[in-house]
């Protein structure tokens, strides 16, 4: 009996030690392939349109900005972190049914943007099935931004796999440059070797008949963390804006600032502690004559805790997390929030009409 128990305690002290092998192996391996971008690189578009025109001087633009949650998260789908199951879409069929939903939106409507800003949106991962979304969405002069790359995201189970994702600035005007600015990650090792590393998409557009350019910034601040990386992160994104104003340029910032706006919580409060809760935005965060542009009639994001079910009012929880930034020499004209049911993805696009004053 004694050599039976003492068989049975050295194969768990075997199993145990290949697990912490394992798990070692696992930690190093990521460690050495993490994502480390520079604080400031210059993009390459993938997509170029030759001689586009500049933009037109006081006449009206239109801006999308829309987070597709990589056309695996609409109204049939939850995510993990939010107290569903999943990290992946069910199928690559789901994932193109989205993604043709998605582009059917901005393409074949009424809408026609001039200036389309998308996040969440994969090139080369395991959860989208290896679809590139940004090749399929990028029309006219296109760049991508990568604020989501890991070889394997060990969670959950089944893992998420390999991730190859970011934001997406795509146009039929002419832009002249383009740079990836990297925003403080709030994660130490060894939570930040697989997650996010966040990041500014600036595009430096130039405007007919003007030696000012319009400074379009593409964002999606932190979601998952303490408040903290939030705060840094705005902040960051502040000092870029008001330094870009300060040389004379329109400046407007869209996105998704997982901070709900001003009167956002009256609105669509929370309506379970339990449940994930945005930062705040404050009109007081911005300089003198800057603006926010937003819309409350609609809600611009949902909670991902299960499969969209608007008549369950007790767990589907709303917010309104995404807008944009205008620089007081930026005119709004109008803002709406489609309201797409959810259909194709977990927020609905933001839609503003502006004009460059001056």
């Amino acid at each position: 009996m004694k050599k039976f128990f003492s068989g049975i305690l050295k194969l768990l002290l075997v199993l145990v030690l290949i697990a912490v092998i394992g798990v070692g192996g696992l930690l190093g391996w990521l460690s050495y392939t993490e994502y480390k971008p520079a604080d400031v690189e210059q993009m390459a578009f993938f997509a170029t349109t030759i001689d586009a025109d500049a933009l037109p001087a006081g006449e009206s633009i239109d801006l999308l900005s829309w987070n597709i949650g990589y056309a695996g998260l609409g109204a049939g789908s939850d995510f993990f972190m939010d107290g569903g199951q999943n990290s992946r879409a069910a199928d690559k069929m789901q994932v193109s049914e989205y993604l043709a939903g998605i582009y059917s939106t901005i393409y074949n409507g009424e809408l026609e943007p001039d200036l389309i800003l998308l996040q969440e949106v994969d090139t080369d991962s395991s959860r989208t099935y290896g679809i590139n979304e940004a090749e399929q969405l990028g029309r006219g002069n296109a760049v991508t931004a990568l604020n989501y790359s890991c070889p394997f995201v060990p969670i959950p189970m089944p893992p998420m796999g390999k991730v190859n994702s970011g934001l997406l600035t795509t146009t039929r005007y002419d832009v002249e440059s383009a740079e990836r600015i990297s925003l403080p990650c709030p994660f130490s090792w060894p939570l930040r070797i697989a997650n996010l590393k966040r990041c500014l998409l600036v595009s430096y557009l130039p405007i007919e008949g003007s030696d000012k350019q319009l400074v379009l910034v593409n964002l999606h601040l932190e979601a998952y963390d303490d408040g903290e990386g939030k705060i840094a992160q705005t902040k960051v994104l502040n000092d870029f804006l008001q330094s870009e104003f300060a040389k004379g340029n329109y400046v407007i910032a869209g996105g998704d600032f997982n901070q709900t706006f001003p009167g956002g919580l009256n609105s669509f409060p929370v309506v379970n502690p339990a449940f994930w809760a945005p930062g705040t935005l404050t009109e007081d965060m911005l300089p003198a004559g800057w603006s926010f542009a937003y819309s409350l009639d609609t809600p611009s994001c949902r909670l991902l805790n299960q499969p969209y079910n608007p008549a369950d009012t007790v767990n589907t929880q709303y917010y309104v997390i995404d807008g944009f930034i205008l620089s007081p020499n930026v005119e709004l004209e109008s803002v709406e929030n489609l309201d797409l049911g959810f259909a194709d993805s977990d927020h609905n696009p933001v839609h503003i009409s502006v004009k460059l004053a001056g």
